[in-house]
């Protein structure tokens, strides 16, 4: 991964090009991702998901999402399905026994008059034969994939008893034949439309935690100027401008602040302010570089990357004031923290001997640190908005691709783009 253009270079001043805006998303959807799924993990739900019958019909595979989402989880073992079925059949449960699968999904798609898509599925749990209830979505030929999300989102939650991502939202930055765009796209990295694009460099994208707004950095007057942009009309606005960088956004969890590094009074330093640009604070008084500054979730801290101790670090301040604690202590360069949901998290990058960067993942309470990438040039994790799962960027076979991972690094999924490198990833919220 070109280092210049990465995450890694806040520490090296920003030092980007140009952005220029060219519309929101009502434009076209980008050519689609390939996801590639590895690993085994140690604790999976063996699930049965044939083919929807006339699914065809509804322009997208529908079921080979819902597979897909599954098993990109970690939680979930998809199991062969040869025999067809839909949501009104009647499973012969030894046959599924026999297959070892504990749960069976089967649905159907149907176009209606208007020419909405009508998705049906049922749930059955196969150990017990019990039917575990199902949905009914009418939907847009254009919903369809999210209808299908959605579904796996259902069948996630009443499995494991927890909320699924599957329709939640990423952004990222996509680089081919020396343009730049800022993209929103589904959690699998599939139809993505254009927020922004460029001649140069677009960085640092935030979501604002009601998903309306993206925060980033843009040049286009030639400095770094940090813009929030919102997607469903494309209006955007200059948030911070001062004399000098204005860069590493990051949104409060209320939604409400904005902390960000600003070089107006020399060095870089961090400061936060209200989302509507006033308010101005500066949070810290050191000479080193303090940037990549990210909210706990609570609210009452801040988790950042200074040099303040001879090489690039992560600490934590408390918003209330007093001294920036030290957080990593492995080796000598970690960087780009990102903090899970419940707090008790945190992912970041470091550099290993040799130039290799890697992601980590590291307990806050007791300290201990696992590496859960085999890559070598990783950046920018983001944490699923469950905390189940992270996305990063890296390069294989030469390109710059994203990955998401479980937290144990066990099961990772690969989205890669024939079209383009890809960088610069950011989970959305919940809200869609």
């Amino acid at each position: 991964m070109n280092v210049s253009l990465s995450r890694r270079a806040a520490l090296g001043g920003l030092a980007q090009s140009t952005a220029l805006a060219l519309g929101a998303l009502a434009m076209p959807s980008w050519a689609q991702f390939r996801v590639e799924i590895s690993g085994v993990g140690g604790s999976q739900i063996p699930i049965a998901l044939p083919d929807f019958r006339d699914e065809a019909r509804s322009g997208q595979a529908v079921a080979a999402i819902i597979r897909a989402d599954l098993e990109r989880s970690g939680q979930f073992r998809i199991v062969d399905a040869p025999v067809p079925m839909f949501e009104g059949s009647s499973p012969a449960w030894n046959d599924w026994r026999a297959r070892n699968a504990d749960a069976l999904a089967a649905g159907s798609a149907t176009r209606l008059a208007d020419g909405r898509i009508d998705l049906r599925y049922k749930l059955w749990d196969v150990v017990k034969g019990q039917d575990l209830g199902g949905e009914a979505h009418a939907v847009a030929s254009d919903d369809v994939r999210l209808a299908a999300h959605r579904i796996a989102d259902a069948i996630y939650q009443k499995l494991t008893g927890e909320r699924g991502v599957f329709a939640t939202r990423m952004a990222y930055v996509t680089k081919a034949g020396g343009r730049y765009t800022l993209r929103i796209a589904d959690a699998d990295g599939e139809g993505g439309q254009v927020a922004l694009a460029s001649p140069d460099p677009i960085i640092s994208p935030a979501w604002s935690p009601n998903g309306r707004e993206l925060a980033y950095v843009s040049f286009e007057t030639r400095k770094a100027v940090v813009w929030i942009q919102d997607l469903s009309t494309g209006r955007r606005r200059v948030l911070a401008d001062f004399r000098g960088t204005n860069s590493a956004p990051s949104f409060s969890p209320d939604g409400q602040q904005v902390a960000l590094t600003l070089s107006r009074e020399g060095g870089s330093q961090l400061f936060i302010m209200n989302r509507d640009g006033g308010g101005l604070r500066r949070l810290t008084q050191s000479s080193a570089i303090d940037t990549e500054s990210v909210f706990s979730p609570d609210g009452r801290s801040i988790y950042f990357v200074s040099d303040r101790g001879g090489g690039p670090q992560i600490y934590r301040m408390s918003l209330a004031g007093g001294a920036a604690e030290r957080v990593t202590f492995n080796g000598g360069y970690n960087i780009s923290p990102a903090i899970s949901p419940d707090g008790r998290t945190m992912a970041f990058i470091t550099r290993l001997n040799g130039g290799t960067f890697r992601l980590c993942v590291m307990d806050l309470a007791s300290g201990a640190v696992q590496q859960i990438s085999d890559t070598s040039d990783d950046e920018s994790p983001s944490f699923s908005p469950n905390g189940r799962l992270l996305v990063y960027a890296t390069r294989v076979g030469g390109r710059d691709v994203l990955m998401t991972s479980t937290l144990d690094g066990k099961i990772k999924a690969k989205l890669i783009s024939s079209l383009a490198d890809v960088r610069e990833p950011t989970w959305g919220p919940f809200n869609r």
